[in-house]
């Protein structure tokens, strides 16, 4: 028995499905590039120059889903990390991209800075769940026009996972991959491997940005994965409906699908989306709320519909320090997403919308995602775990502590063993000094970066990558 959670009926994602057509038609998507419109009139679109804006027919949405991969692997400089899209298991992200920490050392909430990124790689590292590593907050420490490459590099070097960030130019493009072939030793393994994907958010609502656009167009002949990832709040920058919010983020990434499978058919690309709501009181955006949850959950059926591999927002909060508040609305935005088979949940590690990173919140968070796991493996409905004969054994009155089979269950992963939720008693808590989640997860914390860096890179690979960021430092201008 496998615990299961569903947001849609298929008449409604179909329903869902011709309204995303009908707005791609009738109403168009503005692309601000003008290579972009180009590919799009050479394959069928309807383009009005004027206006930027593309009408793109179904036939057209229909072709790219024949071309867009089904499976891929995301691939990790550490092959024992190799994410299958789709998975078997949610596995998560770390959340981005934070302006502003709290400092581990002197608890003070200040901008964020390039030690608080490796801190939170080399922990992220430990996490089981943790697949996808996004560089979580915007360094404030870099302010140079490389610092897309110096943030991805950073990443490459302190986690052997897979590195998914954004690229915002087109001349950033040669560093990357002389990064990447230095690491993998050509860019044939580049394409093959795909350690490296991107994050392509559009403008909501129904709009392209140029030069993320066009860079994302010259990428994709390195065959990196691509990760549209429409972020429509309702009310605002969405309609001020859950439905009509679901169908405008559902045809932004349409429209990105049919864009790089028009540019390269069988781009790599993973259906995603980070919508939300307006909170109604101050106009700012809300990702922890049951209303986004019910959103993304939703996109990440209209993805299964598609048989495409599928990232949705998750885990989420809009708590201003750690506490009740943020275990309560990441669980509650994670959970679902869990039980209804959603490939990546991106959001682990920070509070605030997204705005602050605590250290201690990614072991708290990957707490949340191990127990949400657990929910969704459900019950074995087993002729193994049918233990008729212990029962019989045992008889009426009797207990199963010196059962074999009970010895095995505390070994098994039938039963889920907390690292951070205390479960001894009253005294027993007292005498062992109280300890909370987050003062479990803070002791966690301060044992990983106390050992040395886990599958480091070679000192010459290093060097290498530290030549061409401080090129890029020089010439991207």
């Amino acid at each position: 028995m496998r615990l299961k959670c569903s947001f849609l009926s298929e008449n409604e994602k179909q329903r869902i499905h011709e309204d995303s057509l009908k707005l791609l038609s009738t109403v168009g998507v503005k692309f601000k590039s003008r290579k972009a419109l180009k590919i799009l009139a050479d394959n069928g679109a309807s383009v009005n120059k004027e206006t930027m804006i593309a009408l793109i027919p179904a036939e057209m949405v229909e072709r790219a889903l024949k071309t867009a991969p089904k499976s891929f692997v995301l691939g990790a400089r550490n092959p024992a990390y190799n994410f299958n899209m789709p998975s078997a298991y949610t596995g998560y992200t770390l959340d981005g991209a934070a302006t502003f920490a709290i400092d581990f050392e002197t608890g003070e909430r200040r901008p964020a800075i390039t030690k608080d990124l490796v801190a939170s790689l080399r922990i992220f590292e430990e996490m089981n769940l943790g697949a996808v590593v996004w560089p979580n907050v915007v360094l404030d420490d870099i302010q140079l026009s490389s610092d897309d490459i110096r943030t991805t590099f950073i990443s490459l070097m302190n986690s052997s996972k897979h590195i998914q960030h954004e690229l915002h130019r087109q001349n950033e493009i040669p560093y990357l991959i002389e990064g990447l072939s230095a690491i993998l030793g050509s860019e044939a393994e580049i394409k093959r491997r795909k350690i490296f994907s991107v994050c392509y958010c559009t403008i909501p609502p129904l709009t392209h940005d140029e030069t993320m656009c066009e860079t994302y167009l010259e990428l994709v002949k390195y065959h990196i994965p691509i990760l549209p990832y429409p972020m429509p709040a309702c009310g605002s920058t969405g309609p001020a409906s859950l439905y009509s919010d679901i169908g405008v983020a559902n045809a932004e990434s349409l429209s990105a699908l049919v864009l790089f499978q028009m540019a390269e058919p069988g781009t790599p690309i993973i259906y995603g989306h980070a919508a939300g709501t307006m909170n109604f009181n101050s106009g700012s955006f809300l990702e922890g709320a049951p209303e986004s949850t019910l959103i993304n959950g939703s996109l990440g059926e209209m993805a299964r519909f598609y048989n495409l591999p599928n990232t949705q927002a998750g885990c989420l909060t809009e708590a201003k320090m750690p506490g009740p508040q943020a275990i309560m609305e990441k669980m509650t935005s994670a959970l679902p997403l869990v039980l209804s088979g959603v490939d990546v949940i991106n959001g682990i590690g920070e509070l605030e919308t997204s705005q602050l990173l605590v250290l201690e919140q990614i072991v708290v968070d990957h707490e949340i995602a191990r127990i949400c796991k657990r929910m969704k493996d459900g019950v074995e409905v087993s002729d193994a775990k049918n233990y008729f004969e212990d029962i019989a054994n045992v008889k009426p009155g009797g207990h199963f502590l010196m059962e074999p089979s009970t010895l095995e269950a505390c070994r098994s992963g039938e039963f889920l063993m907390p690292e951070l939720l205390d479960r001894n008693t009253h005294d027993q808590w007292l005498e062992i000094g109280k300890p909370d989640v987050y003062s479990k997860a803070r002791e966690k914390v301060e044992a990983i970066l106390a050992e040395p860096p886990k599958n480091p890179l070679s000192d010459k690979v290093i060097g290498k990558l530290e030549d061409i960021m401080r090129r890029a430092d020089k010439e991207l201008v």
